[in-house]
This record gives structure tokens, C-alpha cells and sequence, in this order.
């Protein structure tokens, strides 16, 4: 079975000019496209989570698997490396148009895949490398890494509405009642709190109406309470 792999990143691309690559590349060796798989999907998704992956997993050994570019297998050299030792192992023989790129059982094909994999191995230890230096240059700046704790996305709530806040704090709602309604704890409001004098102001002038109201209240508590002849 020979079958015509298409694949493009969105349906904005058209699949027609690689479809008539191949069968040119076909029709050039002989060949006749049995089957066309296409799909619309980024070539940065593995293999596996594709079209692509329950197709080499039906193709058997004689079969003819046929692309454009390597590229239009993976956009990642791992996963392009993964794809061919597939074919290798199942003696499915991978054809690409523009690179004229044979893999099958010949040695020249098995050389060809320890350099794909050389390159492969290469570029996994630079990304490691790499990913290492930054996070130690990131610690050298007193950067801490890891996840941020919970309280991290409550606080962003909190910002988030920090208008709604005030408003809610200038209309004498209570702290545990905006807590409640937010689902968060006196702590979190409390860096809220701290990180914008606006709603320091606004907790303060709650603070002072409320004094003020009790004092009110107290004074005609004393005004209307019996005096003792």
C-alpha cells in the first residue's frame, strides 16, 4: 500500500499543492498513491496525538509512506527521529519529494537515520544546557523559581477588581464579607490591602465612619438613659 501524507498548520493552507508534488514524485518512480491522508494541525503535536500516529500504526512492513518535507512529519527533529525509527522497525519505506530523501532497509537509510539521530541527541542536550543556564542565572538574580503559591491567583482577583473593591468598602461592606465573597482569606487582603494606598484610604474612611457611628450611638445611649434622682 502506498499512501500520500498531507498536512498543513491551519485551513488557511492549501493541501492541493502537495498533493500534486507527490503524485509527480509517484508517477516518476512508477507508483500509485492508493491512499491520501490529510489534516489541519500544528506539526508541533507529537505524533501520537495525530492522524499520523494511528496511520503508521496500521501500515505494515512493503508499505510506502510519502510527504513533501520532513517537516511536514514534525516541526520538532525528536519526533522527526521517533517517526523514522518507526518506519525503520516496521520496514515501511518514507519517501520525501523536495529533500529526495530515501529511508528504507539499505544501508545508506540506516546511515542517514544515525545522523538524523546524532543531530537529534545533539540538539536534546544543547536544549538541556541551555534550560540549565537560565534557570541558574535566574537564581543568580534572585528570581525564585517554581510554582507561586495559591494565595498568588486570589491576589490577582483581588487586583483585578480592585475598583469593585473600594466601591464595595465605601458602601460599609465588611472585610469577612469581601473575603466571603471572593473566596479568600483576611491574609491575602492584607497584601492586597497593602499594595495600594487606595484601598487603605478606603479601609481607613470605613474605619473613621464606622468610629463615627458608634460614638453617635453611644452619645444618645447616655442622652436617653434615665438619670437617678
Amino acid at each position: 500500500m502506498i499512501i500520500g501524507y498531507l498536512r498543513v498548520s491551519t485551513s488557511k493552507q492549501h493541501l492541493a499543492n502537495q498533493q500534486d508534488e507527490i503524485r509527480r514524485f509517484a508517477e516518476s518512480r512508477n507508483l500509485n498513491v492508493d491512499t491520501w491522508v490529510t489534516e489541519v494541525v500544528s506539526g508541533r503535536k507529537q505524533e501520537k496525538d495525530r492522524r499520523l500516529g494511528s496511520l503508521l500504526r496500521r501500515m505494515k512492513r512493503g508499505d510506502t509512506l510519502i510527504v513533501t518535507e520532513i517537516s511536514r512529519l514534525s516541526r520538532t527533529l525528536t519526533d522527526v527521529m521517533s517517526i523514522m525509527g518507526k518506519c525503520l522497525r516496521k520496514g515501511i519505506i518514507l519517501y520525501t519529494t523536495k529533500e529526495k530523501y530515501s529511508f528504507d532497509d539499505s544501508i545508506n537509510s540506516k546511515v542517514l537515520c544515525f545522523a538524523f539521530g546524532l543531530v537529534a541527541e545533539i540538539e536534546r542536550n544543547l536544549i538541556s544546557m541551555r534550560t540549565r543556564e537560565a534557570l541558574a542565572l535566574r537564581r543568580a538574580n534572585g528570581m525564585v523559581l517554581g510554582r507561586r503559591h495559591g494565595s498568588y491567583t486570589k491576589l490577582n482577583v483581588l487586583i483585578e477588581h480592585r475598583q469593585a473593591i473600594i466601591e464595595m468598602l465605601n458602601a460599609d461592606r465588611t472585610i469577612g464579607e469581601i473575603c466571603r465573597q471572593f473566596d479568600l482569606s483576611r491574609d491575602t487582603f492584607a497584601k492586597f490591602r497593602r499594595m495600594y494606598p487606595s484601598v487603605q484610604e478606603a479601609v481607613k474612611c470605613k474605619a473613621e465612619r464606622q468610629a463615627e457611628r458608634i460614638g453617635k450611638k453611644s452619645a444618645a445611649d447616655i442622652e436617653t438613659t434615665p438619670r437617678e434622682s
